[in-house]
């Protein structure tokens, strides 16, 4: 969902003023769209932990094959938590950027771009901490929005496997629950993939541009900020698709959910039936991230309707 509204807001806004030097909804856009942009690394990185998380518990749980469900409060509050915590370290974006003004040498046109400088109107003690921000933001960029992730994906990863590697010499688990469990590990793998490899560009170009940036032309430093944008609209793109199409049980769900929308109120009645089966049976078979019991599945049931 924020991917959504990384595509939906803060596209727009980039190729708009690319195309007439011109800033949508003027200071206000220089402001949200680094706020979005960096809430959304955010949000991306601590759910990959809080995913890495669950596999671990997935893998050392003693009834690993019967793990109930996750209630619906335990998972929003989950979501909570690294909702508000990204937008609360994404804050110092909206106070430090602002919105200039600048004559093209070439045309003589008067053209608008965003400037990393925090206003000199903010409380002295605010304006310190911005300040303090804006020096350390390529480390900060670097260790938490990149490393953190990553490092802490490969270190469950490892864990997880050596653990299953250890019971799989104790005790054979069951083979669907071993195949559901090594589908949801390339899952998260691909997700910290496709996020580091988005992410790579950004991290570099900031190392480069803080250590060259006199020697480098205003034209070369937009340039390089707008691929960085790119990239990040890339990762937005293609994450809820690589997810769709990892997570099978997802995906399926995804598709059952775009039919009964696309049907309506179909008046046939077995074909609402047939969905609604294999809708069971899909919930039955796998779970997207936390693992149903399997003993003694409850009968399916012919419903009227797959809403």
């Amino acid at each position: 969902f924020w991917d959504f509204l990384i595509l939906f807001f803060c596209l727009p806004v980039v190729i708009f003023n690319e195309i007439t030097k011109k800033r949508l909804l003027g200071d206000v856009s220089c402001r949200i769209v680094p706020f979005m942009e960096v809430s959304s690394l955010g949000v991306t990185t601590f759910s990959l932990c809080a995913l890495g998380i669950d596999r671990f518990h997935a893998a050392t749980s003693p009834q690993a094959s019967a793990r109930p469900i996750e209630q619906c409060q335990s998972i929003i509050a989950k979501l909570a938590v690294i909702w508000v915590g990204s937008m609360t370290l994404s804050v110092p974006e909206i106070l430090l950027w602002q919105l200039a003004q600048d004559t093209s040498p070439v045309s003589g046109v008067v053209m608008e771009y965003c400037t990393m400088k925090p206003s000199s109107n903010l409380p002295e003690s605010v304006y310190s901490l911005v300040l303090t921000y804006q020096n350390a933001r390529m480390w900060w960029y670097f260790g938490c929005y990149f490393c953190l992730p990553i490092l802490f994906t490969v270190s469950c990863q490892l864990v997880t496997r050596r653990i299953s590697g250890t019971e799989k010499k104790t005790e054979c688990r069951g083979t669907k629950h071993s195949q559901c469990e090594s589908h949801l590990n390339c899952t998260i793998i691909g997700l910290t993939i496709i996020y580091g490899l988005c992410t790579t560009p950004e991290n570099v170009c900031n190392i480069v541009v803080a250590y060259m940036s006199p020697d480098m032309s205003k034209q070369t430093l937009d340039l390089l900020n707008l691929i960085n944008q790119f990239f990040l609209f890339f990762k937005c793109s293609v994450t809820p698709v690589l997810l769709l199409c990892l997570c099978r049980p997802l995906g399926q769900a995804f598709m059952d959910c775009c039919c009964c929308c696309c049907e309506g109120c179909s008046p046939d009645t077995a074909s609402s039936e047939g969905s609604a089966d294999s809708k069971l049976k899909t919930e039955m078979s796998s779970s997207i991230f936390f693992d149903k019991p399997r003993e003694s599945p409850p009968p399916l049931l012919a419903l009227g309707t797959p809403c």
